[in-house]
């Protein structure tokens, strides 16, 4: 996803993230807002995952938003 994609689609996207990551706070979701990498941090301490066990969930999360 490119910068534009993210801003254009941000509402559409944040709905996915919420569905997907339910653990997620809304601050959570809106402090990475377009940074695809502190999100994928985001998930990694409220999952409690290895950094590379949350790289790849999140590598197939945003497998589901093409």
């Amino acid at each position: 996803m490119n910068k534009q994609t993210n801003q254009g689609d941000w509402k559409i996207i944040k709905g996915k993230i919420k569905q997907a990551w339910g653990k997620l706070t809304d601050d959570q979701i809106e402090s990475a807002k377009g940074d695809m990498q502190k999100l994928e941090g985001e998930i990694q301490k409220a999952y409690g995952l290895k950094q590379e066990e949350a790289k790849k969930k999140y590598e197939e999360f945003k497998k589901t938003l093409s």
